[in-house]
């Protein structure tokens, strides 16, 4: 792996890390935009899943009906914290696996069918997951009068159940 893109797996490692820890905070009921929050995280999971790799060669998940990753589409299935959890695992070793495959060259080519090269289409999640994480956490902290703990650098990251940060007196735990 090269240097790009040992940096780029290092780096994404903490945008899945608090999204799971927004899950594991958020009211999944409460509406944001005329949509419950775990249909954001749906929405979020999925970009992830389809535009990370290759949008263009992408198999949906078993439980997805069509437009169901648009929150403002009604559907007929109503996924679990459990769930979008377990999807996120998927995602998150799909991507890592993915990334353990490309060197630094790669990334200025698009792959089959795309018209991003496969640097872009990682920049691009790098905006979108972040963006719905904080999005998850503006509502937590409005309900909660705590922002969840962010998660910057994975490395020196130890999950011990502590979700909320400094914002907080004292850490609530699980």
């Amino acid at each position: 792996m090269d240097e790009l893109v040992k940096i780029i797996r290092r780096s994404v490692v903490p945008n899945f890390i608090n999204i799971r820890t927004s899950i594991r905070t958020y009211d999944r009921d409460a509406i944001i935009c005329s949509a419950p929050c775990w249909r954001w995280v749906y929405h979020a999971l999925h970009s992830a899943d389809k535009w990370f790799i290759n949008p263009n060669v992408y198999d949906e998940p078993d439980f997805h009906e069509e437009g169901m990753d648009n929150p403002e589409n009604p559907t007929s299935v109503v996924l679990t914290d459990e769930q979008l959890l377990a999807y996120l695992d998927h995602v998150e070793k799909k991507t890592l696996d993915y990334l353990d495959t490309l060197t630094d060259d790669m990334l200025y080519e698009c792959p089959e069918n795309c018209r991003f090269t496969r640097f872009e289409l990682v920049l691009r999640q790098f905006r979108h997951l972040p963006f719905h994480t904080g999005m998850l956490n503006g509502q937590t902290a409005l309900s909660e009068g705590a922002f969840p703990v962010w998660v910057s650098d994975a490395e020196g990251f130890i999950d011990d159940g502590v979700l909320f940060g400094r914002y907080r007196e004292g850490p609530t735990k699980i």
